[in-house]
C-alpha cells in the first residue's frame, strides 16, 4: 500500500487548464466505467493526449483519482462548515454537521456511486485525501466542543482530545465512505439517535 506521489507538474495557467481537462476527462471515466478499470492509457484516448504527456501531469492513476478525491471531499467539508457557521450554539452546530455531513455522504454514494468509490478506496488506502478529510473534521469537531465548554454548554471533567476522539468514532459508521455503505438501512434513524447521545453524554 502506497500514498500516490506528489505532482510535480509545472504550475502555470496553461498547465492549470491542461490538468483541469485530465480531471475532468478521468472524472467522465471513472464514473462511466469505474475506477478499478479505467487505465491512464484509457484516459489519454479519451482526451486525445499521450500517455507520456499525462504523466507531466500525474505521476499515476491514483494522483488522478486523488484529485478527484480531494475535490469532492473539499465540498463536503466546505458544506459541513457552512452548516456550523449557520448554527447558534454549539449543540445546534454539532447537529447541522452531523446531519449535513451524513446528507451529503448519501447524496455522493446514491448519485455518483463510482466516484464514491474512489472515496471509499481512499478511506480504505489511506490516501492523503482521506487523512486530510478527516484530520479537518476532527479539527472542526474539537472546536464546537471547545466553544460548548467554554460557554458551559458541554462537561469538561473529560480530556478534550479523549471526548473528540470517542464522538469521532461514534460519528464514523455515519460519514466515511468506507462504512456508510453497510449502514444504509440505520439511516436516518441511527444518525438523529447516536447525535442524541452524543450531545447527552456533553451535557455538564
Amino acid at each position: 500500500m502506497t500514498n500516490a506521489p506528489t505532482d510535480t507538474a509545472p504550475r502555470g495557467p496553461a498547465e492549470h487548464a491542461v490538468r483541469d481537462q485530465i480531471i475532468a476527462a478521468a472524472h467522465e471515466c471513472f464514473a462511466r466505467y469505474g475506477y478499478g478499470k479505467t487505465t491512464v492509457s484509457d484516459l489519454a484516448k479519451e482526451i486525445g493526449f499521450s500517455k507520456a504527456y499525462i504523466y507531466r501531469f500525474f505521476e499515476s492513476k491514483q494522483a488522478i483519482g486523488e484529485a478527484i478525491c480531494t475535490d469532492r471531499l473539499d465540498q463536503l467539508v466546505s458544506e459541513a462548515r457552512a452548516a456550523i457557521d449557520e448554527g447558534g450554539s454549539a449543540t445546534e452546530k454539532f447537529r447541522r454537521m452531523f446531519k449535513i455531513l451524513v446528507n451529503l455522504s448519501l447524496q455522493l454514494f446514491f448519485d455518483d456511486r463510482k466516484i464514491y468509490e474512489i472515496a471509499a478506496l481512499s478511506a480504505s488506502e489511506q490516501w492523503a485525501s482521506a487523512r486530510t478529510y478527516k484530520a479537518t473534521l476532527k479539527a472542526m469537531l474539537i472546536e464546537i466542543v471547545r466553544e460548548g465548554r467554554e460557554s458551559g454548554e458541554f462537561e469538561r471533567k473529560t480530556p478534550l482530545d479523549e471526548t473528540c476522539r470517542a464522538i469521532f468514532y461514534a460519528m464514523m459508521p455515519f460519514i466515511d465512505p468506507l462504512h456508510l455503505e453497510r449502514n444504509l438501512d440505520l439511516l436516518p434513524d441511527a444518525q438523529v439517535e447516536v447525535c442524541g447521545l452524543i450531545l447527552r453524554s456533553l451535557a455538564p
